[in-house]
């Protein structure tokens, strides 16, 4: 039962203490993010397709990812094809596929359609090791025309045999791998690239969901974990502390 006290609120409910073990995993997961490599799903309606990409993601190391959704209070994701991934992820919804290119391209990300056109180079020959979005398209119709326009070039998959085209979960999962050997071997992986504060933050709400959100519901700061990530004496108790 955790419990912690600030600004006249009582905060009271189940929480596992996170293992030291546990929240060490967290924080090495967390130093392998990669904050300027992103993920936009143009409408992509199929749950468990965008569970699997969201499941690709987190293997890869993606922080972002961004789904266009005509719906954003109807998403949500498949958890036994996502396997929690969800839950390690920060998922940006969007109602227009220009809001996240756009966004992203004034911060310097170069955005890449998933896209067959004349104008489409090899995903191999990207340089992913660049502040880089990898967009896909939906499962019927690909990529939308408007996002076609806006993105920074066409990128494709080369194919072998019949078919011209594979799953857009499979066709994340490829992509997403070249961009982790990119950047593996250029040693983005080997120390950490968010900022202290925000895996402060992650590593808080990864470890303790529930407290998290209660804490963001009632615009609460978290409380202090120490260096194995438990929370502070007196916080965990069986009863609320006297009034």
């Amino acid at each position: 039962m955790a419990q912690q006290r600030e600004a006249g609120y009582t905060l009271r409910f189940c929480e596992r203490l996170v293992t030291p073990e546990r929240y060490q995993r967290i924080c090495a997961t967390l130093v392998r993010r990669q904050p300027d490599l992103h993920v936009i799903t143009d409408r992509v309606h199929k749950p468990h397709n965008v569970s699997a990409i969201l499941r690709s993601c987190d293997a890869m190391g993606v922080l972002n990812a961004h789904i266009v959704t005509d719906e954003p209070s109807q998403f949500s994701a498949r958890h036994g094809i996502a396997m929690g991934s969800e839950k390690w992820i920060e998922v940006h919804l969007h109602r227009t596929v220009s809001s996240p290119i756009q966004t992203l391209q004034a911060q310097g990300v170069q955005v890449f359609a998933a896209h067959l056109s004349g104008t489409a180079v090899d995903f191999r020959d990207v340089d992913w090791t660049q502040p880089s979005a990898v967009l896909l398209g939906t499962e019927k119709f690909g990529v939308s025309e408007t996002a076609r326009a806006e993105v920074d070039q066409h990128i494709v998959i080369p194919m072998q045999g019949m078919v011209e085209s594979l799953n857009v979960s499979v066709a994340a999962a490829i992509i997403l791998s070249e961009a982790q050997r990119q950047r593996t071997v250029a040693g983005m992986y080997a120390q950490r690239r968010i900022s202290e504060e925000l895996m402060t933050r992650l590593a808080f709400r990864w470890g303790y969901p529930k407290v998290a959100a209660h804490c963001e519901q009632h615009g609460l700061a978290y409380p202090p974990l120490d260096e194995q990530g438990q929370l502070p004496p007196g916080a965990l108790s069986q009863d609320p502390p006297p009034l």
